[in-house]
């Protein structure tokens, strides 16, 4: 017999776990038998071409969508997309920071913004609104600081407040303190450069010059006279006006004219002459006393009071016209209230604007005009003062900025309905670039009514302007930007403004 041998066991046949599991006596669990679930058919039974279906009407071929086309001006766009980036403006003049709907630079140039034609601006004023502390000034600051590297001069026609000391003092100017007990003095009847060389001119250029001086000098003495509530009729201004004429010497023909006060006019008025009671067409002088009664006590009145010590002699100091800023610091009198404020406005702006009706050609000069609500409160008269100025800009090649907390404190001159406030709304209209700072929902809405800014505008300057120092709603002609002022650390130093609350 053949012995037989084991096979060896075949790979991959080896006994599993649950067999060695069981040698040892040891039964594995059985599992739990699967429960079924019912599964939701597909809805994609068969797959879908990439051109469709086949089949008469069933197939698909890529398309353009229908697009429907609009054509329209650039006028006709804002009201779509109100705020939307404007045509920048050229970049001239001081750059003030970054125009956040463009994302370029935003430069202030009003003198090349009034002389370029694709630019809606056709006078150089500006008017500037905003909350304290939201960087009103400080803007104000950045710019005249930035323009006197452009050849430009500075002249603060009263700062109530000695903001503007500091950047004087940086350019090694001092600046003129006006108050009783100081002796700088200011004659608002000053004759200026329209006075120089008198004897050298013709009789058409005195003529002239004379209609320029005394007509300025009427309208200071109206202002003044209607700080004090009395009538200033055709009267009253043929008395002023021949007085002056008498006392100056240009009645007379005198080839050199006499500086005139106002005390001296005042004294004049009370005692009469008899050239005056016969050029002012009287009976005799009782009558004259009797219809100028009311005009000589408001002056009286004045020259006593809020004129005195400041505004009644001859001017004492001798302003260099060549010094890259002027200052005349009126904070002396804060404690006197806003009348006695408003009256030395108006006495300053009398005498600045005859020192700038002869300027040199190139002689541009930015003229700030601060706390301008308070002259304005004195009467139609003062309103009239300002409102000649704003337009007489342009020629005089000045740069006019006024500064303003809100609407309402330019409306305040009188009644909604008087003439007073009809000037204080045309003030804003003389004025093509307006700087919105941040304002109250309330104060928004009135610059709404008044300057016609939609919803969407008037958002900025309550929400994004009131969210930071310094920016601001710059509105140029009927473009809009919104603009975030920059500051250097010397610019911050000069206009900060906290001293006062930080003892600093």
């Amino acid at each position: 017999m053949t012995a037989r041998t084991a096979a060896p066991p075949r790979r991959g046949r080896g006994r599993g776990l649950p067999g060695l599991l069981a040698d040892f006596g040891h039964t594995m669990p059985a599992s739990p038998p699967a429960q079924l679930t019912a599964t939701e058919p597909s809805p994609f039974t068969a797959m879908v071409p990439r051109r469709g279906p086949r089949g008469r009407y069933r197939g698909r071929a890529a398309a353009a969508a229908p697009l429907s086309v609009w054509r329209m001006t650039s006028e006709q766009t804002p009201v779509l997309w109100p705020l939307i980036a404007a045509q920048g403006l050229p970049p001239t003049g001081a750059p003030m920071g970054p125009e956040l709907l463009s994302g370029g630079a935003f430069y202030f140039d009003p003198i090349g913004w009034v002389t370029d034609d694709t630019v809606p601006v056709t006078n150089p004023n500006c008017i500037v609104f905003g909350k304290p502390g939201k960087g009103k000034s400080a803007t104000v600051k950045a710019f005249c600081v930035r323009m006197l590297a452009y050849g430009y001069r500075v002249l603060v026609l009263g700062d109530p407040k000695d903001e503007y000391e500091p950047m004087c003092h940086a350019l090694g100017v001092e600046p003129f303190r006006i108050g009783h007990g100081l002796p700088a003095r200011l004659n608002p009847l000053a004759f200026g450069p329209l006075g120089h060389n008198w004897h050298r001119l013709d009789a058409a250029e005195c003529q002239r010059r004379e209609a320029i001086m005394f007509a300025r000098w009427i309208v200071l003495i109206r202002g003044l006279v209607g700080s004090q509530q009395v009538p200033f009729g055709p009267t009253e201004e043929t008395a002023v006006g021949e007085a002056l004429r008498i006392l100056t010497g240009y009645r007379s023909g005198a080839s050199r004219l006499v500086e005139v006060t106002i005390p001296q006019l005042w004294k004049a008025l009370d005692e009469p002459t008899d050239e005056l009671v016969a050029v002012c067409r009287y009976a005799d002088r009782r009558q004259f006393l009797d219809d100028t009664r009311t005009v000589r006590d408001a002056l009286g009145s004045l020259v006593k009071g809020h004129l005195a010590g400041l505004f009644d002699a001859h001017t004492t100091i001798d302003v260099d016209w060549r010094a890259p800023i002027q200052s005349l610091s009126l904070s002396r009198l804060e404690p006197l209230g806003d009348q006695a404020i408003g009256i030395a406005l108006t006495c300053v702006n009398s005498w600045g604007q005859a020192m700038r009706e002869i300027a040199d050609p190139g002689d541009i000069r930015i003229v700030l005009r601060d706390e301008t609500w308070r002259q304005m409160r004195l009467g139609v008269s003062a309103m009239k003062s300002l409102d000649a100025n704003l337009r007489l800009s342009r020629s005089e090649a000045d740069v006019q900025i006024l500064l303003a907390h809100k609407p309402s404190d330019l409306l305040t001159a009188g009644d909604s309905t008087s003439q007073a406030v009809a000037i204080a709304r045309d003030l804003l209209h003389l004025c093509d670039t307006k700087i919105l700072h941040g304002q109250d929902q309330a104060v928004a809405d009135q610059l709404g009514t008044m300057l016609g800014l939609s919803p969407l505008a008037q958002q900025v300057v309550t929400c994004w302007a009131n969210a930071g120092k310094g920016r601001a709603l710059w509105v140029v002609g009927d473009r809009q930007f919104k603009v975030q002022t920059v500051l250097t650390q010397l610019e911050q130093r000069l206009t900060f403004t906290n001293d006062a609350l930080t003892g600093g």
